[in-house]
This record gives C-alpha cells, sequence and structure tokens, in this order.
C-alpha cells in the first residue's frame, strides 16, 4: 500500500512537470514582445524582420499542432512531449547567442515546432494519469500553468533586459526546459494508441498549408491591410486547401482528424468556449499593455507587475473551477464563466487617458476570475468528450482553433484599434510637417516619440489627443471583447451538455487494492478488451480467453477482487455495437504474469 500511496503522489509531481511544460510555451510569447525594441536595437533588425520573428513562431506552431497530437497518439505522446522540450530549449539556447535577425528568424520557427508538440500533449497525457474525479483538479492546474506565462512575461523580460543581455531572454528558457523534461521523463507514464491508423500524410500536408496560410494573410492583414492582391489571394487560397482538407478528410479511411468529433456537443461547444477566451485575452494584452505603459507612464517591469491582478484571480478561478463544475456542471461553468469576463470587458471599456489604475485592476481582476472559473471546466468537457485513442490529436484539433482565434483577436482587434486611434486624432494634426503626421498616425509609441521633440506647448497638445484617441480606441476593442464573451456564455448555455454521459470511456475510480490510476500502461486487444497495468512487461502478458457476456445496462469500469493484492492488469470491453457494454474480468497471476478472464 505504501508503494502504491508513493505512485499517488508522484502523479501529482508529474503534473508539475506538465505545468512547467505549458509555463515555458506561455512566457516566451509575451517576452518576445516586451523585447522587440531591444531586438531592433542589437540585431539591428529592420520592422519586416521584428515581424517575422513573432510571425515565424506562430506560423510554425499552429501548421503543425494537428499533426504533433496524431504523431503523439501513434508514437507516445510522453515520448513527442519530450521531443518538443528538447527542441523548444535547444532552439531557445541557440538563439541567445545568435547574431542576427534572420538566424533568429530561423531559430523562432524551429521553437515554434517545439511548441506544436508541447501544446497539445501536455494536456493529451492527463487522461493516462488521472481518473475521471481527478482530471477536472489536474486540468486546472495546468491551464494555471498556460495562462501564467502570458502576464508575467513583460515583469520577466523587464527584469532581465535591465539586469543581462537580450539573449537571457531565450536562455531563461533552457533551466525550465530541463526541469520540465526530467520531470516528464521520470514522472508522466507514456500512452498511446496501439491499434492507431497509418498516418494520414496527405492530410497533414493539406492542414499544414491551409491553417499556415490563413494565418500568415491574418497576421499580415494590420501591415498591409487587404488593398493588395497578394494576401487576398494568399487568404483565399489557404481556404481552397482547408477546404480541400476537410473533404479529404471525410472520405479517407485513416483520417488526421475524425471530423465526426464535432458531432459531438461537448467537444463542439467546450471548444468554442476554447477559442473565444484566445480571442479575448489577445485583445486584453495587446491593448491593454500599450495603455499601461504609455499612457500610464509604466516601463515593461511595472506594465507586468500591474497585470497580477489578473494572474492572481486566474489562479483563484481555475482552484474554484473544479468544485463548481462538479456542483453545477459544465454548461453553468463555462457560460457563467464566460458572462463574467464579458463585464470585465466593460468595465475595461470605462477606461480614459486619465483613469487612475484602480479601475484597471478591479476590471483586470474581474475578467481574470471569469477565465479562470470557464477554462478548466471547458477543457475538461472538451477532454471528457474524447475517446482515449483520440486524445492527442482532439487536443492537436482544440489547440489549433484557439490559436487562429488568437492571431485573429489580434488582427481584427488590431484594426478596430488602429482605425479608433487614426479617427480620434484625425483633425488634431493640421499644420505640422507630413513625418510628423506619419509618425504620429502610426501607432501611439510613434506619437509619444515625435512629441519629445516639440515645444512644450504643441507637444502637450498632441500628446492629450493621442492618448484621448488611443483610449477611444482601446475602449472600442473592451466593448468587442464583451459582446465576443457575451456570444461565447449564450451559445454555451444553449448547446453545451451540462454534463458527460454516464458511460464515458475513462476509467472513473479505483477497484479493489489497486488504484486503476496508478494502472498507467494501456493497450486494446483483440475482441475490443481495453487492459491496463503498471508496467508495460506486465501489459505484454495480458491476454484475452473466450467471450465476454453482453449486458445493455451495466456502467463500464475496471473489475477487480477487492482485497487481492495480487490483482495489477484489469481489462474490459469497448461498446458494443449493440450500444450495451461486454465486460470482462481479468487476474495477473504470479506463475504466468498473464491477465486471465476469471469467473464472475
Amino acid at each position: 500500500m505504501a508503494i502504491t500511496e508513493r505512485r499517488i503522489r508522484l502523479r501529482w509531481w508529474g503534473l508539475a512537470a506538465l505545468v512547467l511544460s505549458g509555463l515555458v510555451v506561455g512566457l516566451d510569447v509575451t517576452i518576445l514582445a516586451t523585447a522587440l525594441p531591444t531586438l531592433s536595437a542589437k540585431l539591428d533588425a529592420s520592422t519586416s524582420q521584428l515581424q517575422w520573428i513573432s510571425a515565424a513562431y506562430m506560423l510554425s506552431m499552429a501548421g503543425l499542432l494537428l499533426p504533433a497530437g496524431m504523431c503523439g497518439d501513434r508514437f507516445g505522446r510522453r515520448r513527442l512531449l519530450m521531443a518538443g522540450l528538447v527542441v523548444f530549449g535547444g532552439a531557445s539556447v541557440a538563439a541567445s547567442q545568435v547574431g542576427s535577425a534572420d538566424g533568429l528568424i530561423a531559430l523562432r520557427a524551429l521553437m515554434g515546432v517545439g511548441a506544436a508538440l508541447i501544446v497539445p500533449l501536455t494536456l493529451s497525457v492527463l487522461p493516462s494519469m488521472f481518473t475521471n474525479k481527478e482530471r477536472p483538479r489536474a486540468v486546472a492546474f495546468s491551464m494555471i500553468g498556460t495562462y501564467l506565462g502570458l502576464p508575467l512575461g513583460p515583469v520577466v523580460a523587464g527584469w532581465l533586459l535591465t539586469n543581462f543581455a537580450w539573449g537571457s531572454i531565450f536562455l531563461i528558457n533552457a533551466p525550465v526546459v530541463v526541469l520540465a523534461l526530467l520531470g516528464v521523463w521520470l514522472l508522466v507514464p507514456e500512452s498511446k494508441d496501439l491499434r492507431a491508423p497509418r498516418l494520414d500524410w496527405v492530410g497533414a500536408v493539406l492542414g499544414l498549408v491551409g491553417i499556415t496560410s490563413i494565418t500568415y494573410a491574418i497576421v499580415e492583414q494590420p501591415e498591409h491591410g487587404w488593398t493588395g492582391g497578394d494576401l487576398v489571394l494568399t487568404f483565399v487560397a489557404g481556404a481552397v486547401v482547408l477546404g480541400a482538407f476537410i473533404a479529404w478528410e471525410s472520405r479517407t479511411r485513416s483520417p488526421l482528424v475524425d471530423l465526426r468529433l464535432f458531432l459531438k456537443r461537448r467537444f463542439t461547444w467546450s471548444t468554442l468556449a476554447f477559442t473565444t477566451v484566445g480571442f479575448v485575452m489577445s485583445g486584453v494584452l495587446f491593448a491593454l499593455s500599450q495603455y499601461v505603459q504609455i499612457i500610464q507612464g509604466n516601463d515593461a517591469m511595472g506594465t507586468g507587475l500591474r497585470m497580477l491582478p489578473m494572474v492572481a484571480a486566474l489562479m483563484l478561478g481555475s482552484l474554484a473551477s473544479t468544485r463548481l463544475t462538479a456542483h453545477w456542471g459544465s454548461k453553468v461553468i463555462v457560460a457563467g464563466g464566460l458572462l463574467v469576463t464579458a463585464v470585465g470587458m466593460t468595465l475595461l471599456s470605462l477606461a480614459s487617458a486619465g483613469s487612475g489604475y484602480g479601475l484597471i485592476a478591479i476590471a483586470l481582476t474581474v475578467g481574470g476570475l471569469g477565465i479562470g472559473v470557464a477554462m478548466p471546466a471547458a477543457v475538461d468537457a472538451m477532454m471528457g468528450a474524447l475517446p482515449r485513442a483520440q486524445m492527442g490529436v482532439g487536443m492537436g484539433l482544440s489547440s489549433t482553433l484557439r490559436q487562429l482565434g488568437s492571431v485573429l483577436g489580434v488582427a481584427v482587434l488590431g484594426s478596430i484599434l488602429n482605425s479608433g486611434y487614426r479617427d480620434g486624432l484625425s483633425g488634431h494634426l493640421t499644420g505640422l510637417p507630413s513625418s510628423i503626421q506619419n509618425a504620429a498616425e502610426g501607432s501611439l509609441a510613434g506619437a509619444a516619440a515625435v512629441v519629445r521633440h516639440l515645444p512644450t506647448a504643441l507637444g502637450g497638445t498632441l500628446q492629450r489627443a493621442a492618448y484621448s484617441a488611443f483610449s477611444g480606441g482601446m475602449d472600442d476593442v473592451m466593448l468587442v471583447c464583451a459582446g465576443v464573451a457575451l456570444a461565447g456564455a449564450l451559445l454555451t448555455f444553449w448547446f453545451l451538455p451540462a454534463r458527460a454521459l454516464a458511460t464515458g470511456s475513462t476509467p472513473e475510480a479505483s477497484v479493489g487494492s489497486v488504484p486503476s490510476a496508478t494502472l498507467a500502461h494501456s493497450t486494446t486487444l483483440d475482441g475490443g478488451v481495453e487492459c491496463r497495468a503498471r508496467s508495460a512487461a506486465t501489459l505484454a502478458g495480458c491476454r484475452y480467453a473466450g467471450n465476454a457476456s453482453s449486458s445493455t445496462a451495466g456502467t463500464p469500469g475496471w473489475s477487480a477482487r477487492s482485497g487481492a493484492p495480487h490483482w495489477a492488469c484489469r481489462c474490459r470491453l469497448t461498446r458494443t455495437a449493440t450500444g450495451g457494454w461486454s465486460r470482462a474480468r481479468a487476474r495477473l497471476t504470479s506463475s504466468s504474469n498473464r491477465c486471465r478472464k476469471a469467473r464472475s
């Protein structure tokens, strides 16, 4: 029993390694955004190169999320997760030493490859470690790690750039990756679908080209607009290729993505909530960071510190989400969390150029609390709807949609912000040289830079106009975010089932003297019997003998004789064609190290 309890404790330490894996990806996004001005000076990077330093990462990550999840299901989720950590960590170390902008762009693309492996597989390994009862809490902790990195990025970047060389913003990833890699290697069990179909290379290529093309067009649109034919052509071509991908996946015998997953309402509508949060958070971080840093006069580190109310609220909401979901169900908690998020965004829309930090802190707390409550419930509902064999590709699909939501959020909300800013500033630049007008209209940072070179009276007038115009544009952005969150809340409340069906495919709780959560290795034998064992060696001895009786009424579960310490392998049949459940009992005998059918 002591050994079993120790293994149970080690599972939670394994979760800590997964949290670190998500944290390092979240940190990297906002650390880079804060450091772009420094990179421009140190690497003599042009504006186009700076854009590609960010875009290369997003493009490679978005395009590879789907095949990464599929490969995890086929070749082993832990194995591919460790590979992703090695790629991400190695590319980070190399990026810290690179001497050119083009070299950094290539390494950022390689980091995106690693992130594409880390993001879906960090979540998809959870069902092999935790029971259905424990999984919501595990998901909540995992979400804390993923979203904690986003607002902490400016804090870490400001401190690193103040005290160390610019390469430290990438080198900081190395120790975190090493800790995560050791934890995953030692504490996370391997899981995969031993009956996985052949890899759908045609679908993988079509998905990669289609998603990458659409993402590229969306990323470049704020800079170049839709007036040029190249971006429109790229977007249309991506949409056509994505349509071909859907058609191919609907017909092939071994699809990369089983599109029938979208027939499951818990998967579809929880994924919508997942994507909605990505859209809203991108708007908050994009617009509010400029407001707090330039208008309220804070440096990068101070800006990050002023995001901490959101961090604290996210953690509190995530921790409370598990109990709330158990009591009220996914429908109420996901919809309620999005509704609270909409309230937070509405409060942010009340900010003006002269507002103090108090309003911002309250709004961030309310919005962060809503996101923290909604996200774990949505992700757990999503995972509960996925078959165990498709956990990797299912999470890859949802992560792809969330990534597209985030990219679309930056593009759409950025356009709204720029439009509101320019409209508010028009009429205040009359009589100024064209170079000053162009710089001021280009961005809030450009206007702030111009003000320093103008006479005091004129500069003060331009500064007040620019600050007021930007605040007006930010208010529009927050109202759009509030509307999107409200729409997501209503759709989720109407269509998301409150709870999973009782006939879920994931084991519920421990049975007998060996908790099912400790039986980390699993396989599916001939006849549809799913077996789990403590070790791969034990699992290799599992055999299925005879026919199991069918029952249309029984609830599936692991069967074992209570109090028998030699029970270490349990088998059950999957759902039958008639809709019933066939169950088998199995016992590990010490002499043959083999699972055999036992009499009821």
